[in-house]
């Protein structure tokens, strides 16, 4: 049943208006206001398993690389309930496959021990990120209203020629490059993400009940109307 009042009136606007950043491309993310943002996927270490040498080492890196920083960095941490539902996926192929029956009985003991496990356990994994800015001199001088107006309103949402967009991301990626170098000087492993990586970022990001039960689409595949 539908009110009379709301009988012919038009859809609200979508919520993505209220997102800050446009779009997604060549590795990058763009912001409303015309700044750009790059990703980094890092990983962890056990640091209090480390000798007393090797922690002092590990600190005398990262204060060197908070050192060489110029510009301001980003450092997310991100939980998740830890998914398995692939790994599942593959335990019961191997059930379907297995020939020998008590083999397969086993598997079949495993993956429902391993699913129970899982569920009352509440198992998380945590992810950490490092998000990598590039503003350019223009915009850096806008002052926090000029900023929040450009981000709430899509109509003043900062269009990037090609040229300038390129020449923007060839500064970012030379930020990106430093800090990649200084993470690993520290024993990190990290890596960029991907235009793909940060799609998926996002979406779980402010859909997480939605995304462990949908499969986006990959990028290449997406087609985009105007």
């Amino acid at each position: 049943m539908r009110s009379k009042k709301l009988k012919g009136t038009t859809p609200t606007q979508s919520t993505q208006r209220f997102l800050d950043f446009a779009e997604m491309r060549d590795n990058t993310v763009i912001m409303k206001d015309g700044t750009l943002r790059s990703v980094i996927l890092v990983s962890s270490i056990n640091f209090s398993l480390k000798s007393e040498d090797e922690q002092n080492a590990t600190i005398a890196a990262y204060v060197s690389f908070l050192n060489s920083i110029e510009f301001p960095l980003q450092i997310v941490i991100q939980s998740r309930r830890l998914n398995i539902d692939r790994y599942l996926e593959v335990l019961q192929t191997q059930e379907r496959e297995q020939t020998n029956e008590l083999l397969r009985a086993q598997i079949v003991d495993y993956r429902e021990f391993i699913k129970e496990l899982v569920v009352l356990s509440d198992i998380m994994s945590k992810r950490f990120y490092v998000v990598v800015p590039y503003v350019p001199g223009k915009v850096e001088t806008q002052n926090f209203f000029s900023r929040l107006t450009s981000i709430l309103s899509p109509a003043s949402v900062i269009s990037l020629k090609e040229e300038k967009f390129q020449h923007y991301k060839e500064l970012l990626d030379k930020r990106v490059e430093h800090v990649m170098a200084g993470l690993a000087g520290m024993g990190l492993n990290s890596v960029r993400m991907d235009t793909q990586s940060l799609i998926e970022l996002y979406y779980i990001t402010y859909n997480p009940e939605s995304a462990t039960q949908e499969k986006l689409t990959d990028v290449s595949e997406m087609r985009v109307t105007q």
